[in-house]
């Protein structure tokens, strides 16, 4: 098993064949997905697609004394071919939620973007009504940058608030008083 970090509560791994039920339950939590899409997951793609270790991608998160699995962070390039801008994102279970365990993942891989990846700027984004993810991003250190809307097929509810972006610079990270 390939281990990309570790934190105190926390292991981000490469994903496996065994992760693939775990995927399906997690997509298939509707408080889970209320804010992501309409329950059309394809957890296939991240098992088959992100199976693969690298400094970037996918990563599966498991409680790190117990190996229960909680679901998943990304921190992906923005542009491909580019590492310089990456993007934030995570996915845990109902069951993990408020426990810190988003902050502590974000976290980490904020570090080790902008100390080891040589990442410039890290970006996130999420729907202006997820006021979860959004204390997520700010406990984080991240700040508000702006709202946006965009045209969905098949909205959900809230979407009419549009989404927001979230972003932090390594200089702003490397300030003094920085989460």
């Amino acid at each position: 098993m390939h281990v990309l970090l570790e934190t105190e509560r926390l292991r981000l791994r490469a994903f496996a064949g065994a992760d693939l039920d775990n995927l399906r339950q997690l997509h298939g939590e509707p408080e889970v997905m209320r804010f992501l899409d309409r329950g059309h997951p394809a957890p296939e793609l991240l098992v088959t697609r992100y199976a693969r270790p690298a400094a970037f991608g996918y990563w599966a998160a498991e409680e790190r004394t117990t190996a229960a699995f909680l679901g998943w962070f990304e921190f992906r390039p923005v542009r491909a071919g580019r590492t310089d801008e990456a993007e934030l994102g995570y996915r845990l279970r109902r069951a993990a939620w408020g426990q810190g365990y988003a902050t502590e993942g974000a976290r980490a891989l904020l570090s080790r973007g902008f100390t080891e990846l040589g990442v410039v700027r890290v970006t996130a984004t999420t729907m202006a009504v997820n006021a979860g993810s959004r204390r997520v991003l700010e406990k984080s250190g991240l700040r508000y940058i702006r709202t946006f809307h965009e045209e969905w097929a098949d909205p959900l509810p809230g979407a009419e608030h549009g989404d927001v972006e979230y972003a932090v610079t390594a200089a702003e990270w490397r300030r003094p008083g920085t989460p």
